[in-house]
């Protein structure tokens, strides 16, 4: 099960970690011990390749934290290899538009909701052929969409891409949306805290949940004082 989904709809704040450089077997467990609700773990900007990817999924199986897969793009070969190795979700970077939002959201879930490839029996099944309707159904339940607005253009379609259906967060990423806006790093910028309050409170309005990267646990504070209500916490 996915402890994100249940903490979320519990009103709670999941906490997490982001996975970068080491993939280590000893990673499940370590993070386990640090009591964290889930992992991210990075395919954008570290080296990871889908083999060590593969291992650390499968090693999670034997922890309650919940893994999601950040892919390197919206691209359905990510996606799909990535949920079938065991992914509870996947964040996808730069996401722009509500057709690039769909496009995730297809990749994730199966029919009716998505168009997912039907491959069972695999890693995501605990090598044991389920019944393909069950599980299809408890899978579109359970799985996460995490779409990352990080550019001026997925502020222009915000509402857009919050009301698509099957998309469950807005996560900003916080240097790159800066970036975009001309003011890198600059996050006491009221232009970027103004971003931070609207991104959040379309998350709301579209009963989304809202996710960041804080830097300190003062940013973790001042963040969630926003209304963000997924947080993964350093890398």
């Amino acid at each position: 099960p996915n402890r994100v989904r249940r903490l979320l709809a519990e009103g709670k704040a999941p906490i997490g970690h982001m996975l970068m450089e080491f993939a280590t077997r000893g990673m499940a467990k370590i993070t386990q011990r640090a009591d964290l609700d889930f992992v991210l773990i990075d395919m954008e900007h570290s080296g990871f390749d889908f083999g060590q990817v593969n291992d650390l999924l499968s090693w999670y199986k034997a922890t309650p934290v919940t893994p999601f897969v950040r892919v390197p793009s919206s691209d359905y070969d990510f996606i799909a290899r990535v949920m079938d190795a065991g992914a509870k979700g996947v964040m996808v970077p730069n996401v722009k538009t509500p057709e690039q939002a769909k496009q995730v959201v297809d990749a994730v879930r199966y029919a009716p909701e998505g168009d997912r490839g039907l491959g069972l029996g695999l890693s995501h099944n605990d090598f044991v052929r389920p019944n393909p309707r069950e599980y299809m159904a408890t899978a579109n339940r359970d799985n996460l969409v995490i779409c990352q607005i990080e550019s001026t253009e997925a502020l222009d379609n915000l509402e857009a891409i919050a009301a698509v259906p099957g998309v469950d967060v807005l996560w900003v990423g916080h240097f790159d949306i800066s970036q975009s806006m001309g003011i890198v790093a600059e996050f006491g910028d009221e232009r970027f805290i103004s971003v931070l309050k609207k991104v959040a409170e379309a998350a709301k309005r579209n009963g989304l949940a809202a996710g960041i990267q804080p830097s300190s646990q003062e940013q973790a504070r001042e963040w969630m004082s926003y209304g963000y209500n997924l947080i993964s916490y350093g890398a």
